[in-house]
């Protein structure tokens, strides 16, 4: 039984290497002739195209995309050729045909139903569409030609260090005037009346580049602490580049002009409205300061000083007491909204006299601004807009 067992033991031995290097040997067949079908017919590269919609990913995480100041120029070429064959097939004339009369044009030509503007045709200047960036900051060897390029906002920390040069140039001008006895204690300081700080969203656009809520807090401070000092006006220049220019709102007030009733007397009228209340005023010029509120003396009408107060405050601001005679008529809410709606009727009724730097001045004063607030509503499960019911624990 043991020569037997040892006899089958031999022999499946056998078999299995036989089945072992008849496997081998077709494997190696099998990789020649691929080797061989792979070395007969190459493999050609399929060349796939990556529209802005797919690759958007990418770009996004990249950053902007970069343009070259040729196919910037190259653009406006193109929109400025097809802009004159637009001229032309409206029949308008290219030297005069704005903006406005291209768009017009573009919904003319192109009606398009779609709901979101931005889908629609549009022909634009490539200013408008393509995003304003900065010109290369390296050299042709790779080299920055920034000593601030690695600091991450070379235009920001440029105009810092701008900032405290110029500083310390004022400190050492006034140090020469100080040593030289020529420093005056009443040097001239600069006016920046009428202008404002440019707003971060300003100043981000102006240097290109995006700066955090600090570093704009830190450049108003460096920019008031320049023009606090003594010769601060020998830098006006540089100071405006950072300042804009507020418009005159008087400038937009329409002011109806001076009327004359049946005696030749000039009048002019306002109306003003705070909360619920109504009112109209009529203000007669040559007059001897006489007020009446709904055929009443304003004194017995408004028996609170401060309602009276408040309705001869602009009066008292352009220094016409006495000069107008005044009849007003009110509706509405109590007595101490009627007489803030009486206040503005009579600062409108003024304009009329006044003049533009007056108008100005009761415009920054608050006389022409009507005062939007109005009461507020009760809460459920409170006693009124704010108070609470009493709170018992039992």
């Amino acid at each position: 039984m043991s020569n037997m067992a040892a006899t089958g033991g031999s022999a499946m031995r056998s078999f299995l290497s036989v089945c072992r290097a008849s496997a081998l040997i077709t494997a190696k067949s099998v990789s020649g002739n691929v080797q061989s079908v792979t070395a007969a017919a190459p493999v050609l590269p399929r060349r796939v195209h990556m529209s802005p919609a797919s690759s958007g990913k990418h770009q996004s995480s990249t950053g902007q995309e970069k343009f070259s100041e040729e196919y910037i120029k190259k653009q406006i070429e193109e929109f400025n050729i097809g802009k004159r064959h637009l001229a032309n097939m409206m029949g308008e004339d290219p030297e005069t045909f704005t903006q406005e009369d291209v768009d017009r044009s573009i919904a003319y030509l192109f009606p398009s139903g779609l709901f979101d503007r931005k889908a629609r045709p549009v022909m634009k200047h490539p200013d408008e569409i393509f995003p304003r960036q900065r010109a290369v900051q390296w050299s042709e060897d790779g080299r920055p030609l920034h000593f601030l390029f690695y600091t991450g906002k070379t235009s920001y920390y440029s105009l810092v260090h701008d900032i405290y040069g110029k500083m310390l140039a004022l400190e050492k001008h006034e140090d020469r005037m100080r040593s030289k006895g020529l420093l005056s204690q009443e040097t001239k300081k600069l006016s920046l009346g009428g202008s404002r700080w440019l707003v971060k969203e300003e100043l981000e656009e102006q240097l290109v580049e995006v700066m955090s809520d600090q570093d704009y807090s830190r450049f108003l401070q460096l920019m008031e602490k320049l023009v606090s000092m003594a010769y601060s006006p020998m830098e006006e220049e540089f100071v405006l580049r950072f300042r804009r220019q507020l418009e005159i709102q008087s400038r937009r007030q329409q002011v109806p002009p001076l009327q004359l009733d049946e005696r030749g007397v000039a009048f002019s009228t306002g109306e003003g409205r705070r909360k619920t209340a109504t009112a109209t005023a009529v203000l007669r010029d040559s007059g001897s300061g006489k007020i009446t509120v709904n055929g009443i003396d304003y004194t017995q009408y408004f028996p609170v000083l401060q309602d009276r107060e408040q309705l001869m405050f602009p009066l008292h601001f352009l220094d016409r007491l006495g000069r107008h005679d005044i009849e007003g008529s009110v509706t509405g809410s109590g007595r101490s909204a009627q007489a803030g709606a009486l206040r503005l009727a009579i600062a409108q009724a003024l304009l009329s006299y006044s003049s533009e730097s007056e108008m100005e001045a009761m415009r920054q004063a608050g006389l022409l601004t009507p005062d939007p607030r109005v009461k507020e509503r009760k809460k459920p499960g409170q006693a009124k807009a704010r108070k609470k019911f009493t709170w018992k624990k039992r």
